[in-house]
């Protein structure tokens, strides 16, 4: 037998090998390539006979959210959409809205979900600066579609989730197709996947360009960093066209359920929590502050919550306290925005202590998983800690930027962090705290007034359900630091004390020059309180 190779030429050779499985092991770990197509059809295909979604009596399994996704793509495939097409969508919270979105990706195409409380002006544009070429809705949206189709030439199709009389019915057509096994489509990791806009509550809206990369690294933060359970039982009331719907495939991915509402109703709600033993849910803080005032939370069977995410908005600390109370320890407080599908700062379920730690609910957590949070000036330095700055973040889950506004993707990408247009600081701690967006700060008298501590105050008036501060033109003070209110049913709001409680939590100069006691808040399609609203309707005459 001859010898085992020795010296120079031995060693040469297992360099050789090393390097070889070294270079191997990281394409094998690691695929650069690897698309949401690839999720998804795994997601699909292991739990065939288990519930995927569930709307009032409709449950669908897993083996027929496939069926359904390839007849609606095939549908699509032979009405022209591709690599690069565009497709867009307009409905309530149905299966089929997300399964469409889901063929769209498969054929490499783009979605965009138009909000159901959006305007058609808002969609026309959405649909004209995206390209789309074909529009899906909701028979309870035809007429609205006609209106869009009517300003935007180029939707060549216009489909329906349903019979009208308006377009061919989609799900009937889908019917004519026989499904096929779903396979990957030909996207690559950053061509652009979801193409969302942003509500325009200060100007021309932006459509965020989310790629594959974005979605894929979204799918593996999100278990990590938002509290979902290990067998998830999911509750959306929130739209499924826009960031209530990320953690479906997530979901899915474990062998979850997804149920569906329409629109959000506190007993509505709090009755599908109990009967579909719901263990993970999605709220706005609109939606908690409706729960904690209708009142009678402990009328219902709430014991399957493991965590309520809520996000979106800024919530009040005494807020987020009364719900801790009311539900028990199962809050999830989620920060971040579409530019990085959510994906910024978390504070977990055993952070919230209103109790031991209370300081904490003032704050939006720690990074989430993956993802590197800085405070920067304005010339991109990093501030001292405690001092206020804007937040900044890199992430593999961050927009490759907006579609047709390059000035505006340079700002926001500038120096390679998204810029997310939020003051805040970080504590000794090392938890971040938003002190207001950007925009919203008012210079009150020579001072810097932020909008978000003044509104945290005067959330621990009694009687206060929501609140909203504005800074309106003022001769004397330069801006006036003003303040309209939500009372909670039956209870009036004392302003002297409310004044009173400003005056001491954050000192004079940030007292409301006015006090205006409102039925409603305005809100954003997204459930944002509209500030753009409130300073176009009490901007004083010129």
């Amino acid at each position: 037998m001859p010898a085992s190779p020795t010296g120079s030429c031995s060693r040469a050779r297992r360099r050789s090998l090393e390097q070889s499985i070294e270079e191997n092991t990281v394409v094998h770990l690691y695929n650069p390539e690897l698309t949401f197509d690839d999720l998804l059809i795994e997601a699909l295909d292991r739990f065939p006979g288990r519930d995927a979604f569930v709307l009032g009596d409709r449950r669908i399994s897993y083996a027929q959210a496939a069926a359904i996704t390839s007849r609606i793509g095939q549908v699509l495939a032979a009405r022209g959409i591709g690599h690069g097409s565009a497709v867009g969508a307009l409905s309530p919270n149905i299966p089929e809205v997300w399964l469409a979105q889901a063929a769209t990706y498969l054929l490499g195409g783009t979605y965009t979900g138009l909000h159901p409380l959006g305007s058609v002006a808002d969609h026309s544009f959405a649909c004209t600066d995206a390209g789309i070429e074909i529009l899906l809705v909701h028979p309870k949206f035809a007429e609205t579609a006609a209106a869009i189709a009517e300003r935007c030439p180029g939707i060549k199709h216009v489909l329906t989730f349903g019979p009208t009389e308006l377009a061919p019915d989609l799900l009937a057509l889908g019917e004519e197709f026989a499904p096929r096994p779903l396979s990957r489509g030909p996207a690559r990791e950053e061509d652009t996947a979801w193409l969302q806009y942003t509500g325009g509550t200060t100007g021309r809206p932006k459509g965020v360009r989310v790629p594959h990369r974005a979605l894929v690294a979204m799918s593996r933060m999100l278990p990590l960093s938002w509290g979902l359970p290990e067998n998830p039982r999911f509750l959306l009331s929130a739209p499924i066209t826009h960031a209530g719907s990320l953690p479906i495939l997530p979901t899915l991915w474990h062998g979850g359920t997804v149920v569906l509402h329409q629109s959000f109703d506190p007993d509505a709600w709090l009755t599908t929590v109990a009967a579909e033993r719901i263990n993970y849910a999605f709220v706005v803080p609109t939606m908690v502050y409706s729960l904690l005032d209708h009142g009678g939370i402990d009328r219902y069977d709430t014991s399957s919550l493991e965590t309520v995410l809520y996000g979106a908005a800024p919530m009040n600390p005494a807020r987020i306290a009364e719900a801790w109370h009311a539900l028990g320890p199962v809050l999830q407080q989620g920060y971040g925005q579409t530019e990085c599908l959510g994906m910024c700062t978390s504070l977990r379920k055993d952070e919230h202590d209103p109790v031991n730690r209370p300081e904490l609910l003032e704050t939006c957590g720690r990074p989430v998983a993956e993802t590197r949070v800085a405070i920067l000036d304005d010339n991109g330095e990093p501030v001292p800690r405690g001092e206020v700055g804007e937040l900044c973040l890199r992430s593999p889950a961050v927009m490759t930027g907006y579609r047709n506004q390059p000035e505006q993707t340079e700002i926001a990408l500038q120096g390679g962090w998204l810029h997310t247009g939020d003051l805040a600081v970080q504590g000794e701690t090392g938890f971040y705290s938003i002190v207001d967006r950007k925009k919203d700060m008012i210079i009150s008298g020579g001072f810097n007034v932020y909008p978000r501590e003044v509104e945290d105050a005067i959330a621990t008036v009694p009687g206060v359900s929501s609140t909203a501060v504005i800074g309106l033109p003022d001769d004397r003070w330069g801006e006036a630091v003003t303040a309209f209110v939500v009372p909670r049913h039956g209870r009036p709001v004392d302003v002297e004390a409310l004044l009173a409680t400003v005056r001491e939590k954050k000192g004079p100069h940030q007292v409301p020059k006015a006090v205006h006691v409102v039925d409603e808040l305005p809100l954003t399609a997204a459930g944002k309180i509209d500030k753009k609203v409130l300073r176009a309707r009490y901007q004083p005459a010129s």
